[in-house]
């Protein structure tokens, strides 16, 4: 699939908002317009007529309601990604139920999602304002979404966009280049301990073809941060654990790490190892901005297992993880971080590669057979 890079100056990105409430559409078509380079060129009360409107007008973006008459969300997600595929971002209930259903979304083709809040958006809020003027400016950056309708057994494939360049003024020549990196050649089976996994945007899909590829008897515990808010990591933990042969679930405090079985730190919390294996769940503060934040994950597991753990950095926008990188190589661990090509969005693995702490750089398809490989080959 092409690539649509930062929109030139002046480049107006037209919307779709698919929601069957006539207040939502008012509301966020306000508020979306508010923004110069965010054009609502239409509305859509269900699936059937989001499938339509998305046809005849063509949009650079839809955003799109989970639940809706005639037609739910997921369905049209399906069909829409088959048609012609286009950047779809959901909008979820924060409830265990709402988040299966934007995980089924996400598996669909949907590029990512935000809790949809009422008081928040009847109340016009500026940081949600924000937040989704700035969500839709980064996945629009692609001309078309992946196709991602393929078997479970195959592997999925989605095309990227590099973060960076929207951190700057539009229209800037700000592309990034990867750095070459030189794999290190340590022998790693029987020498790692624990292996550390962060994901965010894109995250659900990769860490799902990531961890359907590992065997029932892989020999190292693992941890999970992947940025999603409650409920969601839940929903996501049951979901995984069906899927895999390894065994999945949502961390609790005192848990004791175990070999073969992944722990994925609960979302709104903070996730920390310590040198007996247990792990800590600690509430989450203002201090930082990810909450699980894969920093601190891996900054705890810097402290308690040194040298013995390999971190895994796949798809997301921002940072998160890179300080945490940066410790666990100090204590000379290692780090692997997805490749530009196969990311939704190469924003935290650019950040690890960019500041040269990287150990190898793996296409997603090829992430679990190299862990394999690596470790118990």
């Amino acid at each position: 699939m092409s690539l649509n890079r930062t929109p030139p100056i002046g480049k107006i990105l037209k919307v779709l908002v698919v929601d069957d409430s006539h207040f939502f559409q008012h509301r966020l078509t306000e508020m979306l317009n508010e923004h110069p380079q965010l054009k609502v060129v239409g509305v859509a009360s269900n699936g059937q007529e989001a499938i339509d409107k998305a046809k005849s007008l063509n949009p650079d973006v839809i955003t799109m309601d989970y639940e809706m008459p005639v037609m739910d969300g997921v369905t049209a997600v399906r069909r829409i990604m088959a048609n012609k595929p286009v950047p779809i971002l959901m909008f979820s209930s924060l409830t265990y139920e709402g988040a299966r259903t934007t995980l089924d979304a996400l598996d669909a083709g949907a590029v990512d999602f935000l809790p949809k809040n009422f008081s928040e958006i009847s109340q016009g809020s500026v940081a949600l304002k924000n937040k989704l003027h700035n969500r839709l400016l980064l996945i629009c950056k692609k001309k078309s979404a992946p196709a991602i309708l393929k078997k479970e057994s195959q592997p999925i494939e989605r095309k990227t966009f590099t973060e960076k360049p929207f951190e700057n003024s539009f229209g800037a020549d700000s592309s990034y280049v990867t750095p070459k990196v030189i794999e290190r050649d340590d022998k790693l089976k029987g020498r790692i301990k624990l292996l550390a996994i962060g994901a965010s945007t894109g995250g659900p899909v990769a860490l799902t073809e990531v961890l359907t590829k590992l065997p029932a008897d892989f020999p190292l515990p693992i941890l999970l941060i992947q940025h999603m808010p409650e409920n969601f990591t839940k929903a996501f933990s049951d979901r995984l654990n069906r899927q895999c042969k390894i065994s999945v679930k949502e961390a609790e405090d005192g848990d004791q790490l175990v070999r073969g079985k992944a722990f994925l730190a609960p979302g709104g919390k903070q996730m920390l190892v310590d040198k007996r294996g247990s792990l800590k769940i600690l509430p989450g503060d203002d201090r930082t901005n990810y909450k699980p934040s894969v920093d601190i994950t891996f900054g705890s597991a810097a402290n308690a297992y040194g040298a013995d753990v390999l971190a895994v950095v796949l798809t997301g926008m921002g940072s998160d993880g890179r300080e945490g990188a940066r410790l666990l190589k100090q204590k000379g661990s290692f780090v692997w971080t997805q490749d530009e090509a196969s990311c939704v969005i190469y924003g935290m693995p650019m950040s690890i590669a960019k500041a040269n702490l990287t150990d190898k750089v793996v296409a997603l398809s090829d992430v679990g057979p190299q862990l394999i490989k690596a470790l118990m080959s």
